[in-house]
């Protein structure tokens, strides 16, 4: 007899009990996947039978998850602020706190005004496109070295009907004579020895995407030396970065003529955002969106 969506439930949970800190959860998010149902939905349905290829494609991704898989690229899809952007093998996997750069970005841009916004390593478009979507007046453009990444972020754009413009570049690399005023980043920040790269979800996220050289720090140092180039007087550059280098972050941002500036906390209470003002522009102070 074909099984229920309770009994489905139940079983997967107890096979994901060693290999996720959330079993219950990751269930029901597979399950939601292979039935294209909601949650509510299946707490409201327990006890209707599932067709033999559902069970089927359900017990594949059980697998792949009890592989270490992480859920979001299982279902090809991971929640960001209040968008659903897909996600791929290509892109990182967004992340609460990398909304802390949007809650600051917004604070930075008022309600109504056009500002020209960069998002640098956009991966999905997660950081850009949540941006557009509370400030649509807004010019925003976004770089990333990988194309196949920008295929995801171009497709969540056009998904979504958010207009942003993605670029193909080395950070500032394809945007000469370009200034913005608000300059976002979630950059590589992890150190090539660090123990987390071989634990969860980021064991399958890509590593160019993680990993920096100088103990995580040469892209965030790279990026706050250039940013003068393309930034108008007034102008913010914001990082997330490793919870232990918010010392070192505020340090290199004073070092590079930067101002104002400060970091924030996480829930976890780790320094995870830092930012601060360019105050006087270097040479022309126009903007190119």
């Amino acid at each position: 007899m074909a099984a229920s969506i309770r009994e489905l439930l139940q079983e997967a949970s107890t096979r994901l009990q060693m290999r996720s800190a959330s079993p219950a959860v990751d269930a029901h998010y597979l399950l939601m996947h292979v039935l294209k149902k909601e949650r509510t939905w299946l707490r409201l349905h327990e006890e209707v039978r599932v067709s033999a290829a559902q069970h089927e494609n359900f017990d594949a991704l059980l697998a792949r998850r009890e592989r270490g898989e992480p859920v979001a690229y299982l279902t090809g899809s991971r929640g960001f602020w209040t968008l659903d952007l897909a996600v791929n093998r290509h892109t990182l996997i967004p992340r609460p706190e990398t909304e802390m750069l949007v809650e600051f970005a917004l604070e930075k841009i008022p309600a109504g005004k056009a500002r020209h916004v960069l998002d640098l390593g956009t991966g999905s478009g997660a950081i850009a496109l949540a941006i557009k979507k509370e400030r649509p007046e807004c010019v925003v453009s976004a770089v990333d070295a990988s194309r196949d990444a920008l295929a995801v972020a171009a497709g969540n754009a056009e998904r979504l009907q958010l207009p942003v413009t993605f670029l193909h570049s080395d950070w500032f690399s394809a945007l000469p004579g370009r200034r913005f005023d608000l300059l976002l980043a979630n950059p590589p920040y992890i150190d090539a020895d660090d123990a987390h790269l071989g634990q969860g979800d980021v064991r399958f996220e890509p590593l160019s995407a993680l990993v920096s050289a100088a103990h995580g720090l040469q892209d965030i140092t790279r990026i706050a030396a250039d940013a003068p180039q393309h930034a108008g007087a007034g102008a913010w550059l914001a990082f997330e970065h490793g919870h232990d280098q918010g010392a070192a972050v505020r340090s290199i941002l004073l070092q590079n003529g930067f101002s104002g500036i400060e970091s924030r906390r996480d829930l976890g209470g780790h320094e995870r955002i830092t930012f601060g003002c360019l105050l006087a522009a270097a040479g022309s102070e126009s903007h190119a969106g």
